[in-house]
């Protein structure tokens, strides 16, 4: 069939002689404002074109012209009622540019290639268990009652760069739970009033987010849910560069671009709700970066049994709300001092990690400080983790700081007994993580056990076998007493004989003390 049906409209006709062309049918004025499919300008008979006409051209459209591919190509049109294409074989290439849907459109089900709809309003898509072919674009859309996207399988790309969502009645801006996308997804600068759902999701590429503005429904809900999730690649968490968004009409972000610079104009993640990753799946990184999180005390950023080679969290300020690393595991655990809550606002139980790469410095008592501020009681797995680490570094010095930590931190959940022991450990050795101080020790009872045998030389066992009297020598003997320092033969009186035991007692305590950190240093040798 040459011609279209004679009870279509003239804009109609000649959509269908665009569809035979594979051209742009194109019906915009060249005025931004008027142009604006989210805008309040009213469009007349001559922008308009029903639903059933493209559902008619997709579905039982004319053979091509001669040397032509067929292709539905519109753009600045009104589109009236239903259009529903669930369960259709979409054979064609569909693209769409600043149209506005009267009603929702139905495509769950369907089959298709590749379908772009740019910078289009659509009342609600519902695209359940769709299947395509190529990439689904819906860049700069307003989608004002929500999307729905469950169990689709899309076989590139998914654009969803500065889409404006809004919620459904259940409170999602966004369903896609058992979502496949072969390659990436971009959501870049999207803006979301509703949670955002991903869970069980598979992303055989990259998953980003940067400069995304996502609003809960209510403040106690969710605004990002990525439970079971499974990035072939990286998630990007973070912020987005303003230059080549602002300025230009682009929809695609910019890749795996380069870290933000310091000072340029960005806008960062902000998340309004709880934020789950719970038991997601990173293949080559998570990346936290310039991003804020807003959240209320029934509220966390859950990045529990998560498992990925890399972990970045370096937001420029922490999360206002709880951080649950549970159970996490992790390769290199990239982070700043600044971005962790404090008062026990962070998880670490059972969370581990294979090396630390702090993004700026993190002295030794800054990471103690982090395990104190994230404990609310005692816990000694972190500290062995931190420890571990720290040794796998090379850092021996700041891994015995940890366990000295942990020593002091463990004495305050001891009942009293134990507390004043370990008070007393700590004071003499430092619960053995201080040889100096014990080597200190050592010295001071040797001057003072010298000092009293000086004043109070005893007398020989046997007077005509008396070694020669050395005071130094025979305190020495005691404070070491598995050296043998010819100073035996002296019987002391009463009192030297309890200075002598007092002697021998805390050489026996502190020179193991000295022995161990020396052993230590031999080792590391």
């Amino acid at each position: 069939m040459d011609h279209a049906p004679g009870d279509w409209t003239p804009t109609e006709q000649r959509l269908w002689q665009a569809f035979r062309q594979g051209s742009v049918h194109d019906l915009r004025v060249g005025d931004d404002t008027l142009d604006d499919a989210a805008g309040p300008a009213v469009w007349g008979p001559s922008r308009t074109v029903r639903a059933e006409v493209i559902a008619k051209l997709l579905l039982a459209g004319p053979e091509p012209s001669p040397g032509r591919v067929a292709s539905l190509k519109l753009s600045g049109a009104l589109i009236t009622g239903p259009l529903v294409l669930a369960g259709a074989d979409i054979r064609h290439y569909v693209e769409l540019h600043q149209c506005r849907f009267e009603r929702k459109v139905l495509i769950s089900e369907a089959r298709a290639g590749t379908v772009r709809l740019i910078s289009c309003l659509i009342p609600r898509l519902e695209a359940s268990r769709l299947a395509t072919e190529g990439d689904l674009h819906l860049a700069r859309c307003h989608l004002p009652q929500g999307l729905r996207l469950t169990d689709a399988k899309i076989g590139t790309d998914l654009l969803l760069n500065q889409a404006v969502i809004g919620a459904d009645r259940h409170g999602r801006a966004l369903s896609g739970e058992g979502l496949t996308v072969s390659q990436d997804l971009e959501a870049d600068r999207i803006t979301a009033h509703g949670e955002v759902s991903l869970r069980s999701a598979r992303i055989g590429g990259r998953l980003s987010l940067r400069g995304a503005q996502l609003h809960a429904a209510a403040e106690d809900r969710n605004c990002l849910n990525l439970a079971h999730i499974t990035v072939g690649h990286t998630l990007y968490l973070g912020g987005s560069l303003d230059g080549g968004w602002a300025d230009s009409r682009t929809i695609y972000g910019d890749g795996y671009g380069a870290p933000i610079p310091p000072g340029a104009a960005s806008t960062p993640l902000r998340a309004f709700g709880g934020v789950r990753l719970v038991d997601g799946r990173f293949e080559n990184a998570c990346l936290i970066t310039n991003a804020e999180f807003h959240l209320s005390e029934q509220q966390e950023l859950s990045l529990r049994r998560i498992q990925t080679p890399e972990l970045r969290i370096t937001c420029p300020t922490p999360p206002r709300g709880r951080v649950s690393l549970s159970r996490a595991r992790v390769g290199n655990l990239v982070d700043s001092p600044e971005s962790w809550p404090r008062d026990g606002l962070v998880g670490l139980t059972g969370f581990t990690y294979d090396s630390l790469r702090p993004d700026r410095p993190f002295t030794v008592r800054q990471r103690i400080s982090w395990l104190e501020n994230a404990l609310a009681e005692y816990r000694p797995e972190p500290y062995e983790q931190l420890a571990a680490a720290l040794r796998r570094d090379g850092r021996d010095d700041d891994a015995r700081e940890v366990q000295y930590a942990k020593q002091r931190r463990r004495r305050a959940a001891l009942p009293l007994p134990g507390r004043l022991w370990g008070v007393l450990q700590d004071f003499t050795v430092g619960y053995g993580y201080r040889p100096g101080r014990a080597a200190l020790w050592l010295v001071l009872a040797w001057g003072l056990g010298t000092a009293y045998f000086a004043e109070h030389p005893p007398p020989p066992l046997k007077a005509d076998e008396a070694p020669a009297w050395n005071a130094p020598l025979y305190a020495l003997s005691k404070v070491i007493p598995v050296v043998d320092l010819g100073q035996g033969g002296w019987n002391p009186d009463r009192p030297g004989q309890w200075v002598a035991a007092a002697l021998v007692i805390t050489g026996w305590l502190l020179a193991t003390t000295v022995v161990t950190a020396a052993t230590r240093l031999l080792q590391r040798g």
